[in-house]
């Protein structure tokens, strides 16, 4: 056998690939789905303004925008299917208490009128791409891949222009109600934080001191030294009471925040680090409360990552403001590798800025060093406060 045979052949490979073929099965489909949407578009307004002088009506093109909907949500699920296009559901229409209500919020609904012109212009374009995909899928084949990308693209941006939600305005309004979520369990979570702490520290203790000074208080005449020595140790336990009611009370806002703001209470945290942190804090004024408490126990959990985590000999934190946004930074030097996954709370506050619209933004390769930098929306405090 010569060497040309006993080279193997190269493996059978598709004259198309399979994205191709989605994208000519989305041109060969448009005919059918163009012409049942100009129908239901034309069909819909047509009666609906032709017979708005009557009662019916205005009724008749409502029930049109909202089905216009439904022949939206068909499209875009197409469109994700056969051409990878992904574009976020439109909010459904709010619930209007009232006929008169849901009339008017249906005759305004701008995802409903822009799907109606998404379907009146798709029949002309429906009718070229399947013309051209089914030309050349038969005499034009060898460019049939150049061709369907071509008019696909044109199909993406029609579906992304004319099939999004309604505006910014909607996309931010659902932002806002996930960050709700996010906002109601953390604040869940807090409570069943302190209520835990409470009942197993600071409560199971003064409960053990009020028994305590009972005892001491039946042995107060028949042996007073023995009574002298409980209520000494009592004495004791309400130090240690109050030093965990204290740490408690830190958890929750610290004194030296409200008192001194946010430089004097990050060199606080600072100087319980297991590693030198220098904090620099370039601020001409205080934020409102509620963003100083957040840049506090945001930098705080970074901290204790440092501690824990990082095997730093350093680290830095910096905070500043940037026109109405505060910014912070916390940098180690350690060994890097932290992740959003990392079972280090990252994650935790990721979802806690973003609930406030901030950003956090976190930059550990492996080796180090670690940056994390997060943003919190700036607003500040009444004049007076």
């Amino acid at each position: 056998m010569n060497a040309e045979t006993d080279t193997p052949l190269p493996p059978v490979r598709p004259a198309y690939g399979r994205q191709t073929w989605k994208e000519i099965s989305f041109l060969l489909s448009n005919l059918l789905t163009s012409l049942v949407g100009f129908v239901y578009t034309v069909v819909a307004v047509a009666i609906g303004v032709g017979l708005a002088v009557t009662v019916v009506g205005l009724p008749l093109l409502a029930f049109g925008l909202t089905g216009a909907r439904g022949i939206g949500r068909s499209e875009r699920a197409r469109a994700r299917a056969l051409l990878d296009v992904r574009v976020e559901e439109p909010s459904p229409l709010p619930r209007r208490h009232g006929f008169l209500n849901w009339l008017w919020t249906a005759l305004k609904d701008p995802v409903g009128w822009r799907t109606m012109l998404y379907g009146f212009i798709r029949l002309p374009w429906g009718i070229v791409t399947f013309t051209v995909t089914l030309v050349s899928l038969i005499v034009l084949w060898p460019v049939l891949p150049f061709v369907a990308r071509g008019l696909s693209t044109v199909d993406r941006v029609m579906v992304r222009g004319l099939l999004p939600p309604s505006d910014e305005l909607e996309r931010r309004i659902a932002e806002l109600e996930s960050d709700r979520g996010v906002v109601v369990d953390t604040a869940a979570a807090d409570l069943r934080r302190i209520e835990r702490d409470l009942h197993d520290g600071a409560q199971a203790r003064l409960v053990a001191l009020a028994m305590g000074l009972g005892l001491a208080k039946e042995k107060l005449l028949e042996d007073p030294e023995a009574a002298a020595a409980m209520v000494d140790e009592a004495h004791g336990e309400v130090k240690l009471a109050l030093q965990e009611l204290r740490d408690l009370a830190r958890g929750i806002h610290p004194a030296v925040l409200t008192d001194r703001g946010l430089d004097a209470a990050l060199s606080s945290i600072a100087a319980r680090c297991t590693v030198p942190v220098k904090v620099t804090v370039d601020l001409t004024e205080r934020p409102a409360e509620a963003i100083e408490g957040i840049a506090y126990f945001t930098v705080s959990e970074l901290l204790q990552n440092v501690s824990k985590h990082a095997r730093a000999r350093s680290a830095s934190v910096d905070v500043w403001r940037r026109d109405d946004r505060l910014l912070l930074q916390v940098q180690d030097d350690g060994r890097g590798g932290a992740r959003l996954d990392g079972g280090t709370g990252m994650a935790g506050l990721a979802e806690r800025l973003g609930a406030v619209d901030g950003l956090f933004v976190l930059d550990s390769p492996e080796g180090g060093p670690t940056t994390v930098t997060a943003e919190l929306p700036w607003r500040g405090r009444p004049a007076g406060a």
